[in-house]
């Protein structure tokens, strides 16, 4: 089969027309949520949650608060793994569930000791389950710690034994989540929550996933580094394609192939898929971005919570916002261009941040004059 060959700027219009984010805007959540497989769940609110961004970057004011909570609560959508996927994806997953941790001789060191962590509290395990059965959802807070073995890390899990068992009985589909009081998940048990439907099996489940993740993603390398939840290649999906100026080969859905493009503005989540992986995000847009949250403020570029600014097919900058919700007020602290605006982009960002805050409901102010 012939190998693509694409420029920067095909394979960018690729990316951008994959995830939704040219002119053409979609009206629906659930067919949002089915094109880019997911969105993930982070509860930072400086400026929104970024599930709530991302939905509102491609649907515009048209999407209302309320649409996810909605679409969970309907069980059309699902949280599973720190992430929102259409419900009928969980078939995708069903059988790595039930095989979990996978195949012994394809364990991984850190796959081993989850594994036998798990074992040596099965009868905190068991003792969840039956907690969660008799009484319902609940926090993580709120089912006592009968661990044999503590959990050891070096970071802030540290002897979060529920919550970090928890995390592992999702893997296996015994549990889910089933809500949230404040950021805390609410925890049930999988039957509950899930819906029924069939399980595919795990050589063909990959390859369904290979291909759903390209088709959001437009373009992809086909091997990357091991990401647990949510990989960041695709495989041998799609057609191979070389770039021009970037080494090595790629996937690319022939399917996004010399389709006309037309961009507009955009102002993304931080953990938008667009930018999710930095790797791609430098060889196809030549952008520089960071999250700052956890840099000290002197050291900070952009801002606690920039978010990335994108106009046609280009990356052009960062905006440093912050909600208030109790004032009421969208602050905006700085408009940081990566590139010199024309007066038709700095009229369609400043359009898109106006938005922004008519979707907020709040007001905006510290907007640079134009």
């Amino acid at each position: 089969m012939a190998v693509h060959e694409l420029s920067r700027r095909d394979a960018r219009r690729v990316a951008i027309q994959a995830q939704w984010l040219h002119r053409d805007r979609p009206s629906d959540l659930l067919d949002l949520v089915r094109q880019l497989t997911l969105l993930q769940v982070d509860t930072n609110k400086t400026v929104a949650p970024s599930a709530d961004l991302v939905a509102w970057s491609r649907l515009g004011s048209s999407y209302r608060w309320d649409d996810l909570a909605a679409a969970l609560q309907t069980k059309e959508l699902v949280e599973f793994r720190g992430t929102i996927r259409p419900a009928e994806d969980l078939a995708l997953y069903r059988a790595d569930m039930a095989a979990w941790p996978g195949e012994e001789d394809r364990l991984l060191g850190w796959q081993k000791a989850q594994r036998d962590w798990v074992e040596a509290n099965d009868a905190c395990r068991r003792d969840i389950l039956k907690r969660l059965e008799a009484d319902g959802p609940r926090t993580s807070r709120e089912l006592p710690d009968t661990c044999a073995v503590a959990w050891r890390s070096t970071g802030w899990n540290n002897n979060r034994n529920v919550r970090q068992l928890l995390d592992l009985m999702e893997q296996r589909g015994e549990v889910a989540v089933a809500g949230r009081r404040g950021r805390d998940r609410l925890w049930d048990l999988a039957e509950r929550i899930y819906p029924d439907g069939p399980s595919i099996p795990v050589e063909a489940a990959e390859f369904h996933r290979n291909e759903r993740r390209l088709s959001a993603l437009g373009i992809a390398r086909p091997k990357g580094p091991d990401c647990p939840v949510e990989p960041l290649d695709v495989g041998n999906a799609g057609d191979s394609a070389v770039i021009d100026g970037i080494g090595g080969t790629w996937r690319v859905d022939p399917a996004l192939l010399d389709e006309p493009f037309e961009g507009r503005a955009a102002v993304l989540s931080p953990l938008d898929r667009l930018l999710h992986d930095r790797r791609r995000m430098v060889d196809l847009f030549e952008y520089e971005y960071a999250l700052e949250i956890y840099k000290p403020v002197e050291q900070r570029r952009w801002g606690y919570y920039a978010l990335p600014i994108l106009y046609a097919d280009r990356l052009v900058g960062k905006l440093d916002a912050t909600t208030d919700s109790r004032a009421g007020v969208l602050r905006v602290n700085a408009l940081h261009w990566d590139v010199e605006p024309t007066k038709a982009m700095t009229a369609a960002v400043v359009h898109e941040i106006r938005d922004l805050a008519t979707w907020l409901d709040v007001t905006l102010t510290g907007l640079p004059k134009t």
